[in-house]
């Protein structure tokens, strides 16, 4: 790990690495032009390849305004030193970076004068000696850090550029240079610590364990030297080269070194690597000399890991590959530590002058190898089975051979490095698949085949298809009850199932054989054995088991007999029963140890060689995966929630969808052959077996899918029933959190309050009560702040929410919006009340806090009066008043000797005063003192006279000089606790009922509400911060959002909408706060831009920026100050000896500093910088803000340097970054060398995250997206959280992956975003909580869980990166951990914000991509290593919550195609009418309905509304959950469901069969815009249009051939959801696509489309340019698919022709014939319609241009053909309009399957000159479908009330907050907000 380089030398080339620590910021990375710099300086324009001169020019810049001819002679320099390095200018942008530098020099030269001396020497000499003095010598007192730093670099140039100018130097200037150098490196930059920084001792490095850390490391007095590198002894300076322990390492193995805080964590470190050794039975190289007396060793081998891990790149994803670098590396490092013998050795690594020996030796060969494997999947064109992506790497060192192969020093001749080689000619085609040396695939292959879903889940689908035999053979029996069981025919009939699971079995051994063929040459002997033992077994079975059966037949036994065989005489029984009994052998001995499971799962983690013998049959030998059970109790759990539900689910298929079948089966078999109304093929089969498969098929399909259905509804009861036992919602509304509050800062000191050491019993509870009070204050109060600093409340409701900070008061004083109206009740109450106190004072503490609303007050009240009074006369006044008062309370006279019923009045009076006394401007006081004066004696009047009934007396002025009250002071008014005081008294006098409903925001109702509940509910207590786990931040960022800019602000949309204008109708509180908080009131549109940074700042925290996610984070760090400091201030109340010095607040932030870490992980940071496009450059001016603004945010990002080599060639080098931000610039703080680019390898977020993670710390990791947020009061949570790590509650189960919820913040301006956002958070609440718990199958969602670091740092990482295979990349990690042993929990007290996709298109792609990655997850080898080492009720939970849901969505389809196509078949073959509608039949047909309503709940989405109203149930009532149920329904939320239902089921089987999924960028920016009708089509054409269009097409062939016959309304019954499913299908996209039926929008889409339409020629164009273009794009996954697939696609391309088979057969003009001939003849019809458009076709192209007479010609005669063809038809043949509607109803369908045939077989088509055809033909039928897609859209829009409708349908959320969204989108603005 890598400090960097890049300070200037006088020699002009970078210094060697070593523990230096000169760097310099991050620089350009490209060229540029003149006019690309505009305002920037010279400095950040840089080439990457010349970064040793930015220091130089950086210095000019400094200097300028000094002495610009000094600056001139810097820049000469800097152009000097950029020549030496590149005399050719070969590096990229050196000559444009060159020529700009020369120009500016050229016109310095006449411009800067002279102003030291005449010559330049002397001139520089000068001010170099002024300068040092003056600010270095003079500015090290007053001046700061980062100033000083940059001074003495400063100073520096100046040295070197002197010695440039001047040959010889004096003397003192060298000592002034020495002194300059010594200076500088103590002010180096630095990360976290500054252990180089001189003069007085940071706050951090007085932190014991900081100090005992730093000592440990810098031990080295006893450990031998390494012998310096001969090469680069030469350069090496007379400073001792090893300083600590870490520098030892680098010197003896080539690490790129820098210094780090190594913790003492020997156990989570080498875990795996110990676990790996005893797999692989080899001995543990880590080694402790017996004579070692310290840690040294210790840290040594942790701190060895952690290096080979830090540079590691890429190879990060490989941890066994890893471990085994270290397995050899600890050995060496042994052999050298333990061999005393000698004070010098050679080090293992031959540096041989470089500073990266282990990179190249070691890293470089294996990134090598993993480049060109990537290479090799072409963007996921290529299978997986060509080419090994991680894991197949990784897998390689799960066996020993890689020790035998590899050995050490790694043979670059072995196999594992062999690289796929290039065809002979050296040409690679572009299709062309590239041969190589065969290295096989390890262990397994991915192969798209939807067969992996049963090779995954086999005993899944085993126990679902032997329970449905079972099921269907007794309900065939007589009595059709279960009781037939015991009958000996049907127990003999059920025991068939063994044969079927004797196949089944079969399937499974020989999937295992061909879907792993590719890797079988990798798996060792005794696997290969295995899978062929398997397959032979299973082949016997498949034999014995029916043979025997057979056998039996005569001999049967029933239930009784069989149970009594085994204890009777075993010589009458059949050989089956024994061939059954020895088959379920293995099962009985796995259902054994399933009840044993501590003894199973130290079973299978053994690595004893004889366990594993033992075991070698029933389990594969893998590194992971090995003994996954979880514990008793967890098991008892999840199995009951499987046991209930399979029982459910059982008993409704048996009674409601099986049993009621087969009755009319029964009759359909046995009614005899029905009358065929076309020619039939198979005329004598028996049965009718076609018409039971098509009535059966769709029940078969629901009966595999309802399982997901009864998962739906068992899990929304079991979440909601979980989520009341932990206390969710108990504080939901502001009356609840009211009614609460008193218990609110009990319930915090239990929870958030930690115990300190020095906390002793002696202190009672009353102190430790006010203890908690008193933090609890300051916490809430920081949230209160927060949620006005965020704009969610106003300054009058923070005043009401806010807890005074200091107590002068007797009682607690509660927030004032507690005590809202409950003096003005008190006064009621004193009015009322006329004869006794008792009764006054029973009425007062009634309520608590009418009582402490009174006693605040008048105390309150005294101590402003007391600080008004001057006199000494005066007070006594006072004075007696309060005796009088006091002693009548203790009379029990107050009400007799006080008029009560003035108090209003007083009241009054004290409301002017305190109003007069807030409005006194601090600098002139005088003018209102008289008033003052007035008010108090007109106060003091009221008291005497009116109120007191003997006060007479009291203002009688004995001395008679002055009167009463005449002089106050009014110094106080500047003392702004005093104001506070002020402020809340006249709350509490004034403040009405309204009060009760602050604050308004929702949101900020939402977020106080959540935190008081969130302290009632169950979670460990939380440590001190010193004591709790240091933990990281990691975000990700690519090219998102990172702040707006007034343009982007002010840049309208079609509709005229602007993202402020749109931003202030949504959020009109939120912007009225932020003005009023900014104290601006603007007049108009133009007065806004004053304000326009602050406006911008606004916009963006709306949004979902990448400032909104860091200000959220950084709340983390505010957070553990606050709490730091508490803990400081506790130790020194609790020590009363003792107290907090001022430095607790700089050791506070310093701890806070050790304790969290925020690392954004910019990729594309360095390019931005780089960029001439203006926005890219300003998105890192926005980061370079960001860093400046947040000190402690670090960004990581990847550099790209080009530089010359030696030998005249450019070369590319790649760093990991980090940087911070310096008071004007990025300041670089570590700079790691790279073997490559590592985003060439993998996918862009895992790689992105990888690249970055090296420069978090601490012992946890949150994984941050880029479009969430954080809360303050959710922050100081934190500590509790990470408490769960070391729960005792756990056991041995410690969680690895901590999981939190999440609020989705977009879910209020749109009905499409309100139900993504109920969506998403029934997904991250009620979800996970029961994935979680009872489940245990909760992964990683890309949420914001939190790792254990080091546990996933030596596992492999927090992702995993193969391309295209790992595209869900998160969800992989949560496998990844769980297969390692590791534990997924889930905690509900503490949530992060998340943004979500807002807009149609938006939601669409984000669902296309999860679907992407689920069907990519079906084929990996997780998925499948999962489902076989869960036990069976966690593999069912596992499914049916991953993959088995996408699945499942794809059978709902699938079931209404199978039931469609059913209905084409019995309709077109007449088998409807002559045996379905039999009415035996037809009084049965009640299972088909139930399989159809079945299919309907699932398509119209109340499988994922289900736990929506649960879950809104229990955090906002029933009532409203019910109450958001209708609404959403009304909104057309199930439209929205079911059109999403398509999108899942395209992409997730286009997936499997063809591939092609990538990362689909989603946007997520502010949605209210109208989407072109051509960009709809575009997206929705194949995924839902087409099939739609379909289904259409079905549903009118299926009415009008069965109308005849059958009645309409069973038709519509039978139907109706699937009418539904075609209308969303076809229609959703326009009707949630706002202005949609706008008329003139309506006109500017047809004229869009058809310009669309028309483009011609697809190459070079976009796919939003042209049809061709989109067209071509559309294909490309056949282009890249397997043989199979295509084969499968041209299969199920021939269920079109079924139509045309049909149709023809009912036409009039067909005379009822059922001949072939009719058929042959219509296939002549179609070929003929073909060869005339082909006519017309070549026409156009030979005679459409010259011979344009020709062509109208050719056109006439054909058209005349047609209509004699027609009229002769017509008269002859009986051919009837019917008929001709029909033929279009038959020939379109198969004119499509020829276009997809066409297609599948693109290749072949071209050759015979037939593409352009297809091409036509295809064009055709698109615009044919935009048409009918078209016409409905273009008649509502005549209609202007529609338009109005669907806006109101679309915005409701908005309208019920009183927004105006009809105006937002007819673009008007409302200047009524500035009046």
């Amino acid at each position: 790990m890598a400090a960097s380089g890049g300070g200037a030398s006088s020699s002009g080339q970078q210094p060697a690495l070593r523990r230096g620590y000169s760097r310099a910021s991050t620089m350009r990375l490209e060229g540029y032009s003149g006019e690309d710099a505009g305002d920037m300086e010279e400095s950040e324009l840089v080439p990457s390849s010349l970064a040793p001169i930015v220091p130089i020019l950086r210095a000019a810049n400094e200097i300028e305004e000094d002495n610009p001819r000094v600056a001139y002679l810097c820049r000469f320099a800097a152009f000097e030193k950029a020549h030496n390095m590149d005399p050719n200018s070969s590096g990229r942008g050196v000559r444009q970076f060159k020529t700009y530098l020369l120009h500016r020099l050229e016109k310095d030269e006449h411009q800067a004068q002279h102003k030291l001396a005449s010559k330049d020497a002397k001139e520089l000499q000068l001010f170099y000696e002024h300068y040092c003095k003056k600010i270095l010598e003079e500015g090290i007192h007053t001046k700061k850090t980062e100033e000083m730093a940059r001074h003495y670099q400063t100073a520096s140039v100046l040295h070197d550029v002197l010695k440039t100018v001047m040959h010889d130097i004096p003397r003192e200037f060298d000592k002034i240079a020495n002194l300059v150098e010594t200076k500088k490196a103590s002010f180096s930059h630095y990360n976290i610590l500054p252990l180089n920084i001189s003069g007085s001792r940071q706050p951090v490095m007085e932190i014991p364990e900081i100090k005992a850390a730093v000592d440990l490391l810098r031990r080295i007095e006893n450990l031998p030297k390494p012998r310096p590198d001969p090469v680069s002894a030469a350069e090496e300076t007379d400073e001792p080269i090893v300083h600590d322990l870490l520098d030892w390492l680098w010197q003896t193995f080539g690490f790129q070194i820098h210094s780090d805080t190594v913790l003492n964590l020997m156990r989570k470190i080498f875990s795996n690597y110990i676990s790996w050794c005893k797999y692989l039975h080899l001995e543990s190289n880590i080694k402790i000399p017996n004579d070692a007396s310290t840690q040294q060793p210790e840290l040594l081998y942790i701190g060895l890991y952690l290096l080979i891990w830090g540079e590691a790149s890429n190879v990060r994803f490989m941890p066994e590959c890893i471990c085994y670098i270290f397995h050899h590396m600890a050995k060496d490092l042994y052999d050298i530590i333990s061999d005393r013998r000698e004070s010098y050795f050679d080090p293992p690594f031959q540096r041989e002058g470089r500073d990266d020996a282990f990179l190249q030796l070691v890293i470089q060969p294996i990134f090598t190898v993993m480049q060109k494997e990537a290479a090799m999947n072409k963007r996921g064109r290529t299978s997986h089975s060509k080419w090994r992506n991680y894991d197949d790497l990784n897998e390689y060192f799960w066996s020993k051979r890689c020790f035998k192969q590899l050995k050490w020093p790694m043979n670059p001749t072995a196999d594992f490095f062999a690289v796929p080689m290039k065809p002979k000619n050296g040409n690679e085609q572009p299709d062309h698949v590239i041969t190589r040396r065969r290295i096989p695939k390890t262990n397994f292959v991915e192969v798209r085949t939807f067969l992996h879903l049963f090779r995954s889940f086999d005993r899944m689908w085993a126990f679902f298809i032997l329970a449905f035999q079972t099921m269907v053979i007794i309900a065939w029996s007589p009595s059709g009850s279960l009781s037939a069981i015991f009958e000996p025919t049907v127990f003999r009939n059920v025991l068939t199932m063994f044969i079927t699971a004797a196949f089944l079995n079969f399937l499974q051994a020989t999937l295992e054989i061909i879907l792993n063929w590719k890797a079988w040459w990798s798996l060792e002997c005794s696997q290969m054995l295995r899978y062929i033992l398997k397959f032979v077994a299973a082949i016997a079975w498949l034999i014995i088991l029916p043979t025997t059966y057979i056998s039996s037949i005569q001999n049967p036994t029933g239930l009784v007999k069989f149970f009594s065989s085994w204890i009777g005489s075993l010589q009458s029984e059949s050989i089956y029963n024994f061939a059954v009994a020895l088959y379920m052998l293995p099962n009985i001995f796995s259902a054994l140890f399933f009840i044993f499971l501590p003894f199973r799962r130290a079973l299978e983690r053994s690595n004893s060689r004889i366990i594993r013998f033992f075991l070698w049959w029933t389990q594969p030998k893998l590194y992971i995966a090995r003994g996954m059970y979880e514990d008793t109790c967890s098991l008892l759990k999840y199995t009951l929630f499987w046991i209930l539900l399979l029982i459910c689910k059982l008993a409704f298929s048996f009674y409601v969808e099986i049993s009621p079948l087969i009755g009319p089966t029964r009759t359909i078999m046995f009614l005899g052959q029905g009358t065929y109304a076309w020619h039939e093929f198979f005329p004598y089969l028996q049965h009718n077996f076609g018409v039971v498969i098509t009535v059966w098929a769709p029940i078969v399909m629901v009966y595999f899918m309802d399982t997901q259905i009864w998962y739906a509804i068992f899990s929304t009861i079991c979440g909601g029933v979980n989520g009341a036992f932990s206390r969710l919602g108990e504080i939901r509304t502001l009356g609840m959190l009211r009614s609460r509050f008193e218990a609110i800062p009990r319930a915090f000191g239990k929870n958030l309050v930690p115990i300190h050491d020095s906390q002793s019993k002696r202190h009672d509870h009353e102190e430790d009560k006010n203890l908690h009070i008193d933090k609890f204050s300051e916490i809430w109060n920081a949230f209160i702040h927060s949620l006005r600093d965020e704009d969610l409340i106003s300054d009058r409701e923070k005043s009401l929410l806010i807890v005074p900070s200091s107590s002068e008061t007797s009682v607690f004083q509660w927030p004032p919006f507690l005590l809202a109206s409950k003096i003005p009740i008190a006064l009621d109450m004193a009015k009322s009340v006329k004869k006794k106190d008792e009764e006054l004072k029973k009425r007062i503490r009634q309520d608590p806090y009418t009582y402490y609303a009174v006693i605040e007050c008048y105390e309150t009240l005294l101590i402003i009066l007391y600080s008004l009074i001057v006199e000494p006369s005066d007070r006594t006044v006072v004075d007696l008043i309060d005796g009088n008062i006091r002693e009548r309370i203790s009379c029990q006279s107050l009400v007799k000797d006080f008029r009560l019923d003035e108090l209003p009045q007083l009241s009054a009076k004290f409301d002017k005063l305190l109003s007069l006394l807030l409005k006194i401007d601090y600098e002139d006081i005088d003018p209102i003192k008289t008033q003052i004066a007035n008010l108090l004696q007109d106060i003091m009047e009221i008291i005497t006279q009116d109120i007191m009934r003997n006060g007479q007396g009291i203002l009688k002025d004995k001395t008679g000089k002055d009167q009463l009250f005449a002089k106050i002071n009014l110094y106080s008014v500047k003392d702004q606790a005093w104001r506070d005081k002020c402020v809340r008294l006249q709350l509490l006098l004034t403040t009405k009922e309204s009060a009760i409903y602050v604050p308004t925001n929702l949101e900020a109702r939402r977020r106080i509400t959540f935190f008081a509940n969130s302290l009632f509910m169950k979670m460990p207590r939380a440590p001190q911060v010193r004591s709790m786990m240091s933990f990281s931040v990691l975000t990700p960022y690519f090219k998102e959002e990172v702040l707006f800019s007034a343009d982007d602000l002010y840049e309208k949309n079609e509709d005229g909408i602007s993202i402020l204008f749109y931003l202030r109708k949504i959020y009109p509180d939120e912007w009225k706060n932020f003005l009023q908080r900014i104290k601006f009131k603007p007049t108009d549109e133009e007065a806004l831009k004053s304000k326009m940074d602050d406006i911008c700042l606004w916009a963006s925290l709306k949004g979902q920026t990448l400032t909104r996610t860091v200000r959220g984070m950084m709340y983390y760090r505010r957070a553990l100050e606050i709490q730091c400091t508490q803990d400081k201030s506790d130790i020194a109340k609790l020590n009363r000896h003792r107290t907090v010095a001022s430095s607790q607040e700089g050791l506070a932030q310093a701890i806070a500093d050790i304790k969290f870490t925020y690392v954004v992980s910019c990729q594309v940071y360095g390019m931005q910088k780089a960029s001439k496009d203006k926005r890219e450059r300003a998105s890192y001016v926005n980061i370079l803000n960001l860093m400046i603004m947040f000190p402690s945010l670090r960004v990581a990002y990847i550099d790209e340097v080009e530089a010359p080599t030696s030998n005249g060639m450019t070369e590319k080098t790649y760093y990991s970054v980090l940087v911070k931000g310096g008071e004007k610039y990025d300041q670089e703080i570590y700079r790691i060398k790279l073997p490559g680019k590592p985003t060439d390898i993998g996918e862009g977020k895992p790689e992105n995250q990888n690249h970055a993670i090296v420069f978090t710390r601490g012992e946890a990791l949150q994984a941050i997206d880029m479009n969430q947020d954080n809360y303050l009061e959710e922050a100081f949570k934190m500590r509790n959280v990470l408490e769960e790590f070391e729960r005792q509650k756990y056991r041995k189960s410690k969680p690895t992956i901590l999981g939190l919820r999440e609020h989705i913040f977009t879910g209020s301006v749109s009905s499409l975003a309100w139900f993504m956002s109920n969506q998403e958070t029934s997904f991250v609440t009620i979800g996970q909580r029961v994935l979680a718990n009872p489940l245990r199958v909760r992964f990683h969602y890309g949420h914001p869980d939190i790792f254990d670091r080091l546990f996933h740092i030596t596992r492999g990482g927090i992702s995993k990166a193969s391309k295209t295979i790992n595209l869900s990349e998160d969800i992989f990690s949560g496998f990844n951990s769980t297969m390692r042993e590791g534990n997924v929990t889930h905690h509900e007290y503490m949530q992060v914000g998340k943004g979500r996709d807002v807009g149609m298109n938006q939601i669409s792609s984000f669902e296309a991509k999860v679907a992407n990655g689920n069907g990519e997850q079906t084929l990996s080898r997780d998925i499948y290593r999962l489902g076989h080492k869960f036990d069976f009720y966690r593999m069912l939970s596992f499914y049916f919550t991953t993959v088995g849901f996408y699945f499942s969505s794809m059978v709902t389809v699938l079931t209404v195609y199978v039931f469609l196509y059913g209905r084409l078949y019995l309709v077109m073959s007449g088998l409807e009418r002559s045996i379905l509608l039999d009415s035996r039949i037809l009084e049965n047909i009640k299972p088909l309905e139930n399989a159809l309503a079945s299919q309907s709940f699932f398509q119209l989405g109340l499988l994922l509304v289900l736990p929506m109203v649960m879950e809104v149930g229990l955090e906002k009532g029933f009532r409203t959950a019910l109450g958001e149920f209708v609404i959403m329904q009304l909104q057309l939320a199930s439209v929205f469901f079911t059109f999403q239902l398509g999108t899942k089921t395209h992409y997730y089987g286009r997936t499997i069969l063809h591939g092609g999924a990538k990362y689909i960028p989603t946007g997520r920016g502010f949605v209210v815009y109208h989407a072109k009708f051509a960009q709809n089509y575009r997206m929705y054409s194949r995924s839902h249009f087409v099939k739609g269009l379909e289904l259409l097409i079905l549903l009118v062939v299926y009415l009008v051939y069965g109308s005849s016959y059958r009645s309409s309304s069973l038709y519509l019954f039978v139907t109706f959801s699937i009418w539904f499913l075609v209308a969303s299908w076809l229609f959703a996209p326009f009707i949630f696509n706002p202005s949609c039926f706008e008329w003139q929008k309506t006109v500017d889409d047809w004229t869009d489309w058809r310009k669309w339409m028309g483009n011609r020629g697809g190459i070079g164009m976009s796919v939003d340019q042209s049809w061709e273009a989109w067209w071509i794009s559309e294909q490309e996954h056949l282009r890249k698919t397997s043989i199979r697939s295509l084969f499968l696609e041209i299969i199920l391309s021939l269920r079109f022709l079924i139509y045309q088979y049909g149709i023809v057969y009912h036409l009039n003009i067909a005379r009822r014939s059922k001949s072939i001939l009719v058929y042959a003849l219509s296939w002549l019809v179609m070929l003929s319609v073909l060869v005339v458009l082909k006519m017309v076709s070549i026409g156009r192209q030979k005679f459409g241009t010259d011979l344009q007479l020709m062509f109208r010609i050719l056109k006439g005669l054909l058209f005349l053909g047609f209509v004699s063809v027609m009229a002769v038809l017509f008269v002859v043949g009986n051919l009837t309009i019917s008929d001709v509607f029909a033929c279009i109803l038959g020939f379109m369908p198969t004119g499509w399957c020829i276009l997809l045939i066409g297609q599948a077989c693109s290749p072949l088509v071209k050759k015979v000159m037939l593409w352009d055809s297809i091409m036509e033909l295809g064009r055709a039928y698109e615009n044919m479908m935009g048409l009918i897609l078209f016409l409905p859209i273009g008649l509502l829009s005549w209609f202007p009330f529609v338009s109005e409708f669907q806006t109101r349908l679309l915005f409701n959320q908005a309208f019920s907050r009183g927004l105006q969204i009809s105006r937002i989108l007819a673009g008007q603005k409302d200047f009524g907000e500035f009046e």
